[in-house]
């Protein structure tokens, strides 16, 4: 039996997504007894590369040209226009620059810092218009004067970002670099959006989609296609996928899972889900998996095969499959995984910000392993502690975890790790980090953690010396009544020892932040600010990101919301997604109205830009603090994924 395990478009091509690579390792350990194949295969990189091409940029021009949008091009976007105006350069440089963005053709650099050989469009105004206010250079500001490498990377992203804008203006409006048509299922009750994006004319993206997946599917000819779908703009890509090949191999088995389904689909009761997919799975996808391979290769695939959260559909009914006696292979038992299959150079690094700790999500390749599965701590109010991915904690042994780093670095050629926690364990960490210098492991780390006092400076001293770059953390909404109100179990004082500790020992920290919380009142959030000012200003902080709090259908807050004095709102009834639960608070703050003043400062703050401002000045419209428009800057902040992956 053939078995392809895809990721659907659209993920950030600059490494692969994890789940594909520990489905792939965990499987290989049982085919020889199933008899089974196991492949896998990046779509969204491959998406990525054709529509980033001169065959593809091509194809790009000709369609809006045919629109009647040149040569006049008054009256469309400019992006479009600067596209259409400038085709001749594009089409000239964007081959050469994607292997540069490769690393397979470092000389370039010369020619991309110049600033005379890409056509630059709006994204260079963030450099020109913005940072130049403060700094006369802001790429020598960032880079210094030999830093040409960073530099040209940053330029050539900024380039490729302005094809997408223009892709994204004139062609199809779901597109973006790491997500596509997300708006189409984000917590949407009814599965007729994304059935009407997938019935109606298919754009260029989705013609370019077809092309990959009928490559794929010939080359591989599967029995059975696994789709991980991490977020929601993954979700048109893999029902559209599916589609196609069941249309080439109607007796291919198709499934599909991952973090988007395990938050959204758990009360799933849209049967036409199930003329995509034969099965639907939750939670972690090793056992589920195991599990309908068994069934499917001993052809029972009757009602007494075991199965293990699963939704299949039986005579036009949708039924949930959840066998008592199974459970989930521990964390130490999965294995290590796998790149096998993967063109891993390939892939594309880019610079989104010029923020040393913003670009790891963007820049570099990076293995991906876990510390432990789920998280130690479980009580944030704000979470998904209900569920499987954070509830079930189970932590792996150092020695075990050592062995699988030497096992990754030995076929990828690469010591870039990525520890995609929840929340890495202190004591796990140090464990971690002394077995690493004991054993004379030398790679370059990062990962999630909690603020916890444990992370003193004879800890992060131990962390930076075992290889520790970076840390990301919740700080959410930097105040001591809201993060008490969240459980967080953390305090801002506490947060500002535990990240300048981890600064003083050179290793970087991003803060997630959080505005919207029940009971949160402008004026909190504007004090929030000033803590998050604050700490930039000492140093403790180089990269953050604010994020608009939502309840989600599994989090205590949804759960029990007269506990934060908040009213859910009746909704409509739903068939396939529910995760985002709306609610009136008391409160009536216009958190939507600080959004823009909040995200100005941050990304001010980021560049070393603004820290003397008083904080009240980015909510003033009538003085605003910024010149480049609200939305490139977002832009430019969305670009990373802001969770870890």
């Amino acid at each position: 039996m053939r078995v392809l395990l895809v990721t659907p478009p659209m993920v950030q091509p600059n490494t692969p997504y994890p789940a594909t690579a520990y489905l792939t390792g965990f499987l290989r350990q049982h085919a020889t007894r199933l008899g089974v194949d196991v492949r896998q295969a990046d779509a969204s990189l491959e998406l990525f590369l054709r529509v980033f091409s001169r065959a593809g940029l091509t194809r790009a021009i000709e369609k809006l040209e045919a629109r009647g949008a040149a040569p006049d091009t008054s009256g469309i976007p400019d992006s479009v226009a600067h596209l259409l105006g400038e085709s001749e350069r594009f089409l000239a440089t964007i081959d050469p620059v994607v292997r540069h963005l490769q690393g397979r053709d470092p000389s370039l650099a010369l020619r991309i810092v110049g600033r005379d050989w890409l056509p630059e469009g709006s994204r260079f105004a963030l450099l020109d218009e913005h940072l130049a206010g403060d700094h006369d250079e802001p790429l020598a500001w960032a880079f210094g004067s030999l830093g040409l490498a960073d530099r040209a990377k940053h330029l050539a992203t900024l380039y490729l970002d302005d094809i997408a804008d223009a892709i994204r203006d004139g062609i199809d409006p779901s597109f973006g670099l790491s997500r596509y048509a997300g708006h189409l299922v984000e917590s949407e009750p009814s599965f007729a959006p994304l059935a009407g994006a997938l019935e109606a004319p298919p754009t260029l993206i989705d013609t370019l989609l077809d092309e990959v997946t009928d490559e794929l599917a010939e080359g591989h000819r599967p029995d059975l296609v696994g789709f991980t779908v991490p977020f929601p703009g993954n979700v048109y890509g893999a029902f559209r996928m599916a589609r196609r090949i069941k249309q080439a191999f109607p007796e291919a088995i198709t499934v599909l899972g991952g973090g988007y389904v395990n938050t959204e689909l758990r009360q799933l009761a849209e049967p036409r889900v199930f003329d995509y997919f034969d099965y639907v799975t939750l939670d972690d996808g090793e056992q589920p998996l195991l599990l309908l391979l068994e069934r499917i290769a001993t052809c029972k695939r009757d009602a007494s095969a075991p199965c293990l959260r699963t939704f299949l559909r039986r005579n036009g009914e949708i039924v949930y499959k959840h066998d008592a006696g199974q459970v989930d292979v521990p964390l130490a038992e999965i294995g290590t995984p796998t790149y096998d299959g993967l063109p891993l150079d390939r892939y594309v690094s880019m610079i989104e910000m010029l923020n040393p700790m913003h670009r790891l999500w963007s820049d570099g390749r990076w293995n991906k392993l876990t510390v432990a599965h789920g998280c130690y701590w479980k009580k944030c109010s704000f979470c998904d502690v209900t569920l499987d991915y954070i509830g079930r904690y189970d932590p792996l042994a150092a020695d075990a975890l050592v062995d699988r780093i030497e096992t990754l670095v030995d076929e990828t050629g690469q010591t870039g790790f990525h520890f995609v926690d929840e929340a890495a364990p202190p004591a796990a960490l140090q464990a971690l980090a002394k077995r690493l210098l004991d054993r004379g492991v030398v790679i370059s780390w990062w990962g999630n953690v909690r603020f916890e006092e444990a992370f003193g400076s004879e800890l992060t001293d131990l962390l930076a010396r075992s290889g520790c770059v970076a840390v990301s953390g919740g700080l959410e909404v930097a105040s001591d009544r809201l993060l008490a109100l969240m459980e967080k179990g953390v305090t801002v004082e506490q947060v500002a020892r535990v990240t300048r500790a981890f600064t003083e020992a050179g290793i970087m920290v991003h803060a997630y932040l959080m505005y919207g919380f029940p009971s949160q009142t402008e004026q909190d959030t504007v004090d929030a600010l000033e803590r998050v000012r604050q700490l930039f200003e000492a140093g403790c902080l180089q990269s953050a990101y604010w994020h608009r709090f939502v309840a989600t259908a599994h989090s205590p807050v949804a759960l029990n919301p007269s506990r934060f004095g908040i009213t859910l709102n009746p909704q409509s009834t739903r068939t396939f997604a529910r995760n985002v639960v709306p609610f009136t608070d008391p409160t009536g703050t216009d958190h939507d109205g600080l959004g823009q003043g909040l995200t100005h400062a941050l990304y001010n703050y980021m560049h070393g830009l603004g820290l003397a401002e008083d904080v009240r000045a980015w909510f003033d419209s009538n003085v605003p603090p910024a010149t480049v428009p609200t939305d490139l800057i977002q832009r430019a902040l969305d670009a990373s994924l802001t969770r870890p992956q």
